[in-house]
């Protein structure tokens, strides 16, 4: 009958074997079991950079949809199509960026807009434009902002920047809807002809919801005052993401004077926000797109002065902030973004095998030596404890012939292991041992009966 202790050994060589059948069969677990991780690591992330982008702009015409025209052309170059969703302006493409539902990446939003719209999942890329705030109006000059109360004022379109900031800046001014001030979100018409027939007296517009040509024309337009904020430097100290600007004399129009004289304005900065799903290097290209748009001087900016790293009322990207600090990552700013985004792609499936495979490689040779000593020493641990039994000065006959079966039965067993010939100190080791205690059961037994005869 086998006892239990040889059972279990034989049990525990058994399950040793299924890994440590040899160092080939171990490398290859290891390395089986790093590629399927790599695979699951690159079906998850999917590094893979996308090569469309659709940005929310604004109405034909504007500031907003003008430079998404600029951005598309310069990202044509890199094999990227961006398509241009319109909208009525800021207001409106945050609200588009704000809802999951809508299939939009990126989209230009001014300061001052954001109230009760959920931005959690929104970040900026950085402010690549002033939007200075015009406010056109006939009749008297005016000083104040309070001086349009009880006036007729079109303040743009609702989802618009200009409709935002001017509801701001005439609150702070105690004009608020439902006065005796009438506030019209569109004019029925032509907002020029509006004025001049005096169907409104004021005008409130922005680069993100009315046309340049518009304001050109506003400007020279006879009897029609581009209102002057002379009280700028408060507003933008009241108002922290405001800014005063200047228009010097004549900046529109030097032979007729146009403006005729210094004007200053109250602008918000106009911020590139995404979605926090964007592409790390769909960051980088669009940040070089807005350096090549808006990095140049301008009427109301210098060059160089954006894209800039400013933070308003969005959080600054951790990859905008990346790019700020050292540019675009090496690949892409080495290779064409198709080719870098192959390459990239690659890496995301080699590095992860690498970071698994080198240690592996070093771990094999001990786990492989541990796995072939396993199939040793358990039999080792049997024989220790037979061996104490063979020794105990009050052992019968009976119970050395059982000692004796055991120990044949664990010397046929052990020698069926498989024990590659580096590893053969080990075997023969063992087997020496059971000879040993074989040789000690044989002298016991057949001195044994001499004991008995010479007893008196």
């Amino acid at each position: 009958m086998i006892s239990p202790k040889i059972y279990l050994a034989k049990t525990l060589a058994k399950f040793n074997a299924l890994y440590g059948r040899s160092l080939i069969v171990s490398m290859g677990v290891t390395l089986l079991i790093g590629l399927l991780a790599s695979i699951a690591v690159f079906m998850f992330f999917n590094t893979a950079a996308p090569d469309t982008i659709t940005i929310t702009s604004g109405p034909d015409g504007s500031s907003f949809r003008k430079s998404a025209d600029k951005y598309k052309k310069i990202l044509a170059k890199e094999g990227i199509t961006l398509k241009i969703l319109p909208s009525e302006g800021s207001i409106d493409n945050l609200k588009k960026l704000a809802n999951p539902k809508v299939n939009v990446d990126v989209g230009f939003v001014q300061g001052g807009v954001v109230k009760d719209i959920d931005t959690e999942h929104l970040f900026s890329l950085g402010s690549v434009s002033y939007q200075p705030l015009m406010v056109f109006y006939s009749g008297e000059p005016k000083n104040l902002l309070s001086d349009f109360k009880g006036k007729r004022l079109d303040i743009g379109p609702e989802g618009s920047g200009a409709h935002a900031i001017a509801l701001a800046l005439l609150k702070a001014n105690g004009i608020e809807p439902g006065g005796d001030t009438t506030l019209v979100n569109t004019v029925t018409g032509d907002s020029v002809k509006a004025l001049t027939e005096n169907r409104i007296d004021a005008l409130f517009v922005m680069g993100d919801s009315a046309s340049t040509d518009l304001m050109r024309q506003l400007m020279h337009t006879p009897g029609i005052h581009l209102f002057n904020f002379t009280q700028a430097d408060a507003y933008a100290r009241r108002i922290n993401y405001l800014n005063k600007l200047l228009l010097p004399m004549g900046a529109l129009d030097f032979g007729n004077n146009i403006p005729q004289q210094d004007v200053y304005l109250v602008a918000p900065t106009v911020e590139l926000i995404a979605r926090d799903s964007l592409h790390p290097a769909l960051s980088d290209v669009l940040l070089e797109a807005a350096r090549e748009v808006h990095g140049t001087s301008g009427l109301f900016r210098k060059s160089g002065e954006f894209p800039a790293p400013q933070e308003h009322e969005f959080r600054i990207s951790p990859d905008a902030s990346r790019y700020y600090a050292s540019g675009k990552s090496f690949l892409y700013r080495t290779f064409p973004f198709w080719l870098a985004s192959l390459v990239s792609r690659i890496l995301a499936v080699i590095v992860p095998i690498a970071l698994l495979v080198i240690p592996g490689l070093k771990i094999v040779p001990a786990v492989y030596r541990w796995r072939i000593q396993s199939r040793i020493y358990p039999w080792y641990k049997v024989l220790l404890e037979l061996e104490r039994d063979a020794f105990n000065p009050s052992l019968d006959t009976e119970r050395r012939e059982e000692l004796l079966r055991q120990l044949d039965h664990i010397e046929n067993t052990v020698n069926k292991i498989k024990i590659p010939a580096s590893f053969g100190d080990l075997f023969y080791g063992l087997r020496g041992h059971i000879s040993f205690v074989r040789e000690r059961l044989l002298s016991e037994q057949s001195s044994t009966p001499e004991q008995t005869d010479a007893a008196p």
